[in-house]
């Protein structure tokens, strides 16, 4: 018997689109909320470079979004992440 999917979304995306997908709604909610954002940079499948913005460049709690929100978000989804490093 033949498993069908029970989804109804594209899963051939690349790991990459996928993550940038991921953190532009991350930095949506950043935006919104805090006046911040976060941007990929690169990606090599196993550390993730970001850059944080906005309000995020000069706040005491950049450490707290880059590893609490960020890096907890995208783990997550990409286990396999080694490390998310903030350029």
């Amino acid at each position: 018997m033949a498993k069908t999917q029970n989804h109804n979304h594209a899963t051939d995306i690349a790991p990459s689109e996928r993550l940038q997908a991921l953190l532009e709604v991350v930095s949506s909610y950043i935006e919104h909320y805090h006046g911040g954002w976060v941007r990929l940079v690169s990606f090599d499948g196993k550390v993730l470079k970001v850059e944080l913005g906005g309000a995020c460049s000069s706040c005491p709690l950049t450490e707290t979004t880059l590893h609490g929100w960020v890096e907890g978000t995208v783990r997550q989804f990409f286990p396999e992440i080694e490390r998310v490093e903030a350029v």
